[in-house]
């Protein structure tokens, strides 16, 4: 059986995807939020050429996702139980042939919710997929990957004493070698402010290619993340992949200040786009020019995708966006 994790622009069998159904934990936000989840559905679907497998996490979540999505054909209403959407950080890493579980504590123990730790089981229950559970707290959003054996990650994260305690950058290769094949850890330093995951790697750096990133570059007055996305992108030009080959960088516009809901820079990036199987689907957070600017740059990198760009401002209030709502489940 095969470790590597594949690289997201490989093909994909299915993409899960969370739906909002919580409430009390929404208020306001929950029919937004479902529009939001519906609409990327639709997308994933039609020109991302998805089978697309939406979970729900309550009754009436399942009657909501069935209302707005239950006629479309290639969308399956999986019906089951988590705290809330976050499922590239709740459920499983798929490689091949198998599903990878690992302990999930709240992103460090500030979020912990009924059902969130059986997530990872349900979906490898639902994809008919061997589950392979590890005793280490890791989420799937912490971690970028090439295909090859090359992960990029982030100290502030996988270092982060909430997480694994005592974890140096050795003890964090050897569990990722491990676990995940990992044959060389690229690491960054810290991730964007107010980021309660403390500094995926999803909302700062992202492999699009064989040896290639892309990270932002600040946009607008008042960029709260401009040091950030420099020390980023400095880092990532004087680093190599697991096969030697240095990095060619491309920096793509951030969504520049977004105001968050509780006061505030809110941590909204272009870099949490899903890579589809026909379709890259960019969450975009009501500033117009850039997004357009953030399009046209994934344009070029993706010539052979249709670039999609949706509002995730709801999605947003609950702490992520697109990438961390959803897993691709490899061909």
């Amino acid at each position: 059986m095969s470790l590597t994790v594949p690289a997201e622009w490989a093909p994909h069998k299915a993409m899960w995807l969370g739906f909002p159904s919580h409430a009390e934990l929404w208020e306001e936000d929950l029919e937004p939020a479902q529009e939001e989840v519906a609409a990327l559905a639709r997308a994933l679907a039609g020109p991302g050429r998805e089978q697309v497998r939406l979970m729900t996490g309550s009754d009436a979540g399942e009657a909501a996702a069935r209302k707005r999505l239950g006629d479309i054909s290639n969308i399956d209403i999986v019906p089951g139980r988590f705290g809330d959407i976050w499922l590239r950080d709740t459920g499983p890493i798929f490689t091949r042939d198998q599903a990878l579980a690992f302990r999930f504590n709240g992103w460090g123990g500030k979020y912990q919710l009924d059902h969130d730790d059986e997530v990872a089981g349900q979906i490898a229950q639902a994809a008919e997929t061997p589950l392979i559970a590890y005793n280490i707290v890791l989420e799937g959003g912490a971690l970028d990957h090439d295909g090859a054996g090359t992960v990029l990650t982030t100290r502030e994260c996988l270092l982060n004493p909430n997480r694994n305690g005592d974890w140096t950058e050795a003890k964090a290769e050897a569990a990722l070698a491990e676990a995940i094949g990992a044959r060389k850890v690229l690491w960054l330093g810290e991730g964007l402010r107010n980021d309660h995951t403390d500094g995926h790697v999803d909302n700062l750096a992202r492999f699009v290619g064989p040896a290639t990133v892309v990270c932002p570059m600040a946009y607008g007055r008042g960029d709260v993340n401009a040091d950030v996305y420099d020390a980023c992108a400095a880092a990532l030009a004087a680093m190599t992949d697991a096969g030697g080959r240095r990095l060619k960088v491309i920096r793509i516009p951030s969504p520049g200040w977004i105001e968050s809901h509780e006061g505030g820079a809110a941590p909204a990036s272009h870099m949490n786009f899903i890579i589809a199987n026909g379709a890259v689907i960019l969450p975009t957070y009501g500033e117009p020019r850039a997004g357009e600017f953030a399009v046209e740059a994934l344009k070029s990198v993706f010539p052979d995708r249709t670039i999609i760009d949706l509002p995730s401002n709801a999605i947003l209030t609950g702490g992520g966006s697109f990438h961390c709502i959803t897993q691709q489940e490899p061909a």
